[in-house]
């Protein structure tokens, strides 16, 4: 789940809406068509959120192994599993309780990994952060995140690659010194 959030930037609610059958393992792509949120399956956040992502290689062989023990534990319970055809559920098939996944798991697993105190929703910076730091293209970095506008995205994080001005400025001086 972790690893999701930071390979896709995808919001918490998105990633415990995720369903099997919304993952292409032969393209990579996901769809985004549902979110969880308050105990219910709700459409997503805006009509951008609604989208499809590309997942990583990575990410998918470890789905792949997710996908394994579901399946294991779909035969151990039989009729007991509660088959909502969730990536992310608990052992019997029903969705995950957002304050369990957070207080039992990603707190502990935090202060285990000896990392500054974050919230789930720093991963979904961190992805964003990340990709645009490597030279991502803003709208493809607003497309992945489901934002509504690429304003949205350089609004929140243009202050993550520093040195934009000077790099313009680099790129004129280039294309000025052609002219001569």
């Amino acid at each position: 789940m972790y690893l999701t959030a930071i390979a896709t930037g995808m919001r918490q609610s998105e990633i415990l809406g995720l369903r099997w059958r919304d993952i292409d393992f032969i393209t990579g792509r996901a769809s985004v068509s549902q979110i969880y949120c308050r105990g219910d399956f709700k459409e997503p956040k805006t009509a951008k959120s609604r989208r499809a992502v590309d997942f990583p290689k990575r990410l998918l062989q470890e789905l792949q192994h997710v996908r394994e023990i579901q399946t294991e534990s779909k035969r151990q319970l039989g009729p007991g599993y509660e088959d909502s055809d969730l990536v992310f559920c608990q052992r019997n098939g029903s969705p995950l309780h957002v304050r369990n996944v957070i207080r039992r798991d990603f707190e502990p697993l935090m202060r285990r990994a000896a990392v500054p105190r974050i919230r789930f929703h720093d991963l979904r910076h961190l992805h964003a952060t990340f990709l645009l730091r490597a030279g991502t293209h803003p709208k493809v970095v607003s497309e992945r995140l489901g934002h509504s506008r690429v304003g949205v995205t350089l609004d929140i994080y243009s202050h993550v690659v520093p040195g934009l001005q000077a790099q313009a400025a680099h790129q004129v001086d280039l294309f000025l010194g052609g002219l001569g």
